[in-house]
């Protein structure tokens, strides 16, 4: 039984690591200087895609614990690895993976807001330059009378 989750930290090991390349990808894409229309949706879908792996991986590794009369969870991984080193191991590379992966995914967080803010002021310079609206048609559907001449 201990084979088997170690193979699911294995397994979710090296998608904590793709997760944290696309991650990376999102960072190059978030600070280039072209459109990021192009990058962002397939970066977004396999993050997407990922963290459906994680989460089926996730419930694995809990089913697994579980057969071995550990409880879910951080708490469960911390018992089974205090006895086995092979998980032991496993674990804290998992750890490592999901710290950098978190690290970056804080790291676009802020690039995010930041690139918001910008777009916000950007949109508040550009409205407080637009004329007043004109009104073509009154409320009624007729042209309103002018006044000015």
């Amino acid at each position: 039984m201990k084979d088997a989750l170690v193979a699911i930290l294995i397994e979710e090991h090296s998608t904590v690591e793709a997760f944290a390349s696309i991650l990376t990808l999102e960072t190059k894409a978030l600070t280039a200087v072209s459109p990021l229309d192009e990058q962002l949706p397939a970066i977004v879908e396999k993050k997407t895609e990922l963290v459906g792996v994680l989460a089926r991986l996730e419930a694995a590794r809990d089913a697994q614990l579980a057969e071995l009369g550990l409880p879910a969870g951080w708490s469960g991984m911390e018992l089974a690895a205090s006895t086995d080193t092979r998980l032991a191991m496993q674990w804290k590379l998992l750890q490592k993976a999901a710290e950098r992966a978190r690290r970056v995914n804080t790291n676009n967080g802020e690039l995010i807001r930041v690139r918001m803010d910008y777009n916000q002021r950007a949109l508040k310079a550009l409205q407080v330059n637009v004329p007043p609206k004109v009104n073509l048609y009154g409320p009624d559907g007729r042209v309103p009378a002018y006044s000015g001449l």
